[in-house]
């Protein structure tokens, strides 16, 4: 119990050098590029589960925002696989660290935003105005809309944070109190160990959810935007 609640979160190094880069490429190697005249069935279940997630978000754009389908896909991919396998014994999750989420959500809002002004820039300035405001309004809600459309990106990356640290904190916390509740006493462990079990699936679903919500927000973005 003497070990730091939030040394789980710090980036691991070998020899002196972080290792971080090569973790975040390891995702990489769960998804290979089948080569077969017929796949095996683990691909071909994640070949139908990418279809499918691809064909759900895709529904709602047009052409133009179809052709960001492999930035979204593998945006999905490797956030999902980074937070599974952060749950992983003695593992570091990349996606607790705000850097890495910033890194991954300013360029996305980014490029939404600028192919917006780009395509259709009388609609994207028309959203920093709503029809009908009141002249004394106009400028407070010029300066709202603006903080409203910079925020964006943080909210991003501060949503995909605290989720899958607050899972990571919870579990470090009641493992920690059932191994002392072992010698103390027998029953209550249990019961704190099943309150683990139960945690650790609901885990599982946040690390899928949050990755889908990732890419969702950024889908919408995209669609808002084209």
């Amino acid at each position: 119990m003497n070990e730091n609640l939030f040394s789980s979160f710090t980036t691991p190094t070998m020899m002196g050098l972080p290792i971080v880069i090569l973790i975040t490429m390891f995702p990489g190697i769960m998804f290979p590029s089948p080569n077969r005249l017929i796949n095996n069935r683990l691909i071909s279940i994640q070949q139908w589960l990418v279809q499918s997630t691809s064909k759900q978000m895709l529904s709602i754009h047009n052409q133009k925002g179809q052709t960001w389908a492999l930035m979204l896909m593998s945006l999905i991919l490797f956030i999902g696989s980074t937070n599974l396998l952060g749950l992983l014994p003695h593992s570091f999750t990349p996606t607790t660290q705000l850097s890495l989420n910033l890194g991954m959500a300013i360029p996305l809002w980014a490029g939404t935003v600028i192919t917006g002004f780009r395509h259709k820039t009388k609609a994207s300035l028309a959203h920093f105005l709503p029809q009908g405001t009141p002249l004394p309004l106009i400028p407070m809600l010029i300066i709202i809309e603006t903080i409203s459309l910079f925020i964006q990106p943080m909210a991003l990356a501060v949503r995909l944070t605290a989720n899958i640290t607050a899972g990571h904190l919870l579990i470090h916390l009641i493992g920690g109190a059932t191994l002392a509740l072992m010698s103390i006493s027998t029953v209550t462990a249990m019961i704190t160990f099943s309150i683990l079990v139960l945690l650790t699936i609901l885990e599982f679903a946040v690390a899928l959810i949050q990755a889908y919500v990732f890419t969702l927000l950024v889908s919408l973005y995209l669609h808002d935007n084209t």
